[in-house]
């Protein structure tokens, strides 16, 4: 099995590594401290087993998890026993072990990916994909070749493609688009998605009376605000920052008594 290792200790990175070479049948393509440099892997390259971290800079586990297409089986390593119960909700998520790792532990969860992995292909057919996709990009609107006729209208869609996969995001949905680094991540009512591409491409493509590019890292839904303080809005959960030079417009947009 091919496996991958994300989690921003480069201790429990180097760790995991040592347990995986116990197991013969186990190899480590490639180990990463963040999941954002993971995601642009997996989009190149096939994978059987994560062995993912929960609390790490800027992007989550859980985050990743809701980010990628159909996942691989999924090993949390966390010391956090907090989300045991969350990761009940996820069924790529086969074990969930709290650090300090022991081998023990560790092997008893490497026999649940084996026995899951062992059923799989005596009732399903295995088919490897035959061409690996470029890089995640946003690619079209409504799904036509004539993308401009609709990049400016409200309540379209949107369609990016994502693990090899074009999948339809309705723009009325997406509250926050945020930049991270050579990507960006598009918060929607549903799910998160962490797309490669810019914040100007993506600004294109949103209709400008619904969105506003508040800060150079952040677009948000006007119509989604909840509360405004000083140089910040609260999205959801999120509170985001409002530049100077961005405020006016935004102040501007609000049905002000």
């Amino acid at each position: 099995m091919n496996c991958i290792i994300i989690d921003d200790d480069a201790t429990s990175r180097l760790l995991i590594r040592k347990l995986c070479g116990v197991q013969e049948n186990l190899t480590v393509l490639e180990e990463f401290p963040n999941a954002i440099q993971a995601i642009k892997f997996l989009n190149q390259n096939h994978v059987d087993l994560i062995f993912l971290d929960i609390h790490m800079p800027d992007f989550t586990g859980f985050d990743f998890i809701q980010t990628i297409k159909n996942p691989p089986q999924i090993i949390l390593i966390t010391s956090d026993r907090n989300f045991a119960i969350d990761a009940f909700e996820y069924d790529c998520i086969v074990d969930y072990i709290v650090k300090p790792l022991e081998l023990p532990r560790f092997l008893k969860a490497i026999q649940k990916v084996q026995k899951i992995s062992n059923a799989v292909q005596q009732t399903e057919p295995v088919v490897q994909p035959s061409v690996k996709s470029a890089d995640i990009n946003i690619v079209a609107d409504e799904g036509t070749a004539d993308v401009s006729q609709h990049s400016k209208s409200p309540g379209k869609d949107l369609y990016v493609n994502i693990d090899r996969r074009l999948v339809k995001i309705n723009i009325s949905s997406i509250y926050l688009v945020e930049a991270k680094g050579d990507y960006i991540q598009i918060k929607t009512e549903e799910k998160n998605y962490v797309v490669h591409s810019t914040m100007k491409k993506i600004e294109e493509k949103l209709p400008e009376d619904l969105f506003l590019k508040v800060h150079r890292s952040y677009i948000i839904n006007t119509k989604k605000i909840i509360d405004i303080e000083d140089n910040s809005v609260l999205i959801k959960k999120d509170v985001v920052p409002v530049s100077r030079s961005n405020r006016p417009e935004l102040m501007k947009r609000l049905n002000l008594l």
